[in-house]
């Protein structure tokens, strides 16, 4: 019997493969891989701050401190200081600024302290008879019952946020240390900022330099503005907040710890959204303690009426305007800073995204090729 020849199939090529995926599904694909790709190099990168946290949160803290501090420097040398002795002045000046503010608080705060304590025994005492006579009709084991809950609760939501503050420092020698390297980094920073930078912008190949340095100049630009500003938003809010305490001391009989509380809310104000909140219910706790219920109410309604002219009128009009971030972004970006690395999360968290979302878009629209010194009109055109 004859055998029958058999047809031979043709190979199937890798286009004609490809053609019958839909181009829908290509493009996501395509789409998809990349931003693997993104996510993973992001995720190395967190990890190794993370690792090394202990000198990356002191370094960050002494570019922010830079980026205060280089205006001063250069007007100080314009005016033809040694820029030796206009380093020296900025460095001392800050220091010595931000330790009699720390000292106001701790002094005021120590001299107050004992009657505040018996106050609040007070208060707690009268609060328990209150609810144990209201309708609630409590006794002191149901009452302690609850505080415990919401003691436990707090510790649990706010260990994210101790445990990023522990991890800086969670002795005196890490906390001396991290000082020195702000010190150190910052010194160095203010004296030769442009040969650092230049020296980074060498590691990278030569085709991407340019591209490098002109983003990163547009990116310095917009982290000095931040500070600028964010020290504007601080004053607003301590001055709001400090303002109302007072005149709530005029209306009711006297308002202790004005100024240290001001001066808290003004320092926590850079950490965004969260420590003016944090500080401003210190303030209505006071009220409660010392003026009662009906002052409390009003301290709480103060302290919520300037966090809304922050959110509302000084968030969207000045810092957006500033550094083109979207408040929405600026509120998941603390809270994803939170998240991830505590307090020092929910500090750098505006600075990183305001800066990120400048280079990138410096980058992408290509303005490094017409102009590889950018200036503020550039960055921001409406600054």
């Amino acid at each position: 019997m004859a055998l029958r020849r058999t047809k031979r199939e043709t190979p199937v090529t890798a286009e004609q493969v490809e053609a019958t995926v839909p181009p829908s599904l290509r493009v996501a694909g395509a789409y998809s891989w990349r931003i693997l790709l993104v996510v993973g190099v992001v995720a190395v990168v967190i990890f190794a701050i993370a690792q090394l946290k202990d000198i990356v949160v002191p370094f960050m803290i002494a570019i922010l401190l830079s980026a205060l501090l280089v205006p001063l420097v250069n007007w100080l040398v314009r005016h033809r200081w040694p820029r030796g002795l206009a380093v020296a002045v900025a460095m001392v000046s800050t220091i010595a600024v931000v330790s009699g503010l720390v000292f106001v608080i701790v002094s005021q705060i120590r001299s107050g302290y004992p009657d505040l304590q018996k106050r609040s025994i007070t208060a707690y005492e009268q609060f328990k008879d209150f609810l144990a006579t209201s309708p609630l009709q409590l006794d002191d084991k149901q009452i302690q019952g609850y505080i415990d809950g919401a003691v436990a609760a707090f510790q649990k939501d706010g260990q994210v946020l101790l445990s990023g503050a522990l991890s800086v420092g969670s002795t005196a020698g890490h906390v001396l240390a991290g000082l020195l390297l702000v010190l150190f980094a910052t010194l160095f920073i203010l004296i030769d900022g442009k040969g650092i930078w230049r020296w980074i912008v060498r590691l990278f190949p030569r085709r991407s330099r340019q591209a490098l340095d002109s983003s990163g100049q547009a990116g310095w630009i917009t982290l000095k503005t931040f500070v600028k500003v964010q020290i504007f938003v601080a004053a607003v809010d301590a001055v709001g907040i400090g303002l109302g305490a007072w005149i709530l001391g005029l209306v009711f009989g006297g308002f202790p710890l004005v100024i240290p509380i001001a001066i808290a809310v003004f320092l926590a104000s850079f950490i965004p959204v969260v420590g003016a909140v944090l500080t401003g219910a210190v303030a209505v706790f006071i009220a409660l303690v010392y003026l009662g219920p009906l002052p409390a109410l009003i301290m709480l309604g103060i302290v919520l009426l300037v966090q809304q002219v922050e959110g509302h009128i000084l968030q969207p009009l000045v810092m957006g305007s500033a550094v083109k971030v979207h408040p929405l972004a600026v509120v998941f970006a603390v809270a994803a800073g939170s998240f991830l690395a505590g307090i020092p999360g929910a500090l750098f968290a505006v600075p990183v995204i305001a800066v990120g979302n400048v280079v990138v878009k410096y980058i992408a629209s290509g303005e490094w090729k017409t102009t590889p010194v950018p200036s503020a009109k550039d960055v921001l055109p409406d600054a």
